[in-house]
């Protein structure tokens, strides 16, 4: 698999600072160490994630933990909005209601002196993660399980996707947006407006406002109140053996945006990762996009009416998300044509 960290530091220091930070966080451990640094391969494009196994001595008592330090990023970030402490709070909130599976997260660091940069550690789950470099339906152990293992990952999925709806809203508050665009469609609708500008300022791309008028237009009555994970996708889930979900991870952009943003993106890039696609068959296993809907509707009790028009937005987002990561990476930037097709303006 591949490295696709956003950056990279060598890891030899940074034991060295984990150890020292480590011992201020549980003072009464002794013979702390830090071993086994690693970046994941084929995953964590947003931010610098880095595994590693800790040790050490507490009331007479030897202590083994696998950990997971998240660094918040500095020059490469994807998205305009820093999100870091709502993303470690939500996560927390979510874990903390029992209903949606989160890793347990250890401390925070706020200094940007110890790192270069805020942030926070937390457990290492063992588990299984379908990457996205390379195609996990090309290969890796999603390619090679069975149909009725793929289909009891796809379900157990669509269920931890459908219970972050249900877990109650009441203390949520830090996730509100400006004052123009508190919460609901409007929050996350303000998101991106700003994100297409921010893309829009090396080089303007009429498309991307073309596609803001039309979507406008069109604009949904099915508005239900949620809350946005962000990046909603089976590739941001830890599973088992028994393909059971381990973790949902990766909350670096969540809102009061509303409830169907979510259930979209994951439509949209589950057609891509594993539906058909030009002369590649749909996955089999994987649930089928009225599949998907109707065990949503069924766990989450809300009306997926107008999902269309989120699913074109969630294209609209992508396509925001596409100029950025080109540039971050160095690649060829998509172009006005480009975007028009995706959008299908042409």
């Amino acid at each position: 698999m591949t490295l696709v960290a956003p950056e990279v530091r060598d890891l030899v220091p940074l034991a060295e600072q984990l150890v020292a930070w480590m011992g201020r966080q549980m003072p009464k451990a002794r013979d702390i160490s830090v071993s086994n640094l690693t970046y994941p391969s084929g995953a964590g494009q947003s931010h610098e994630t880095i595994l590693f196994d800790a040790g050490w001595t507490e009331d007479g008592r030897a202590v083994e933990q696998g950990c997971v330090v998240r660094i918040k990023p500095g020059r490469h970030t994807v998205y305009p909005d820093d999100l870091f402490d709502e993303q470690r709070k939500i996560m927390q909130l979510m874990r903390d209601s029992g209903k949606v599976r989160v890793a347990k997260i250890f401390w925070s660091e706020d200094d940007p002196t110890i790192l270069g940069a805020p942030f926070f550690v937390m457990e290492k789950l063992r588990g299984r993660v379908s990457v996205s470099v390379p195609p996990y339906r090309d290969s890796g152990w999603v390619a090679e399980a069975t149909p009725a293992q793929r289909r009891r990952m796809w379900e157990n999925g669509v269920r931890q996707l459908a219970a972050i709806q249900t877990v109650p809203r009441d203390g949520m508050g830090f996730l509100a947006g400006p004052p123009n665009a508190r919460e609901g469609l409007e929050q996350e609708w303000d998101k991106f407006v700003r994100f297409a500008d921010w893309v829009s300022e090396e080089t303007p791309f009429p498309a991307l406002q073309d596609g803001l008028r039309r979507l406008r237009a069109s604009w949904p009555k099915n508005q239900p109140a949620g809350v946005v994970w962000g990046d909603a996708r089976i590739g941001n889930m830890m599973f088992d053996e028994n393909f059971e979900v381990l973790a949902v991870m990766d909350w670096e952009q969540p809102s009061l945006g509303g409830a169907l943003h979510d259930l979209a993106w994951w439509i949209t890039l589950g057609e891509t990762m594993h539906g058909a696609l030009g002369d590649k068959p749909h996955l089999e296993g994987m649930g089928s996009r009225g599949e998907t809907l109707a065990l949503w509707r069924e766990i989450t009790g809300i009306s997926t009416d107008d999902i269309e028009w989120y699913e074109a937005f969630t294209v609209f987002k992508i396509c925001c998300l596409s100029i950025r990561t080109a540039r971050l990476k160095g690649w060829p930037v998509p172009t006005d044509a480009d975007l028009a097709q995706r959008l299908k303006l042409a």
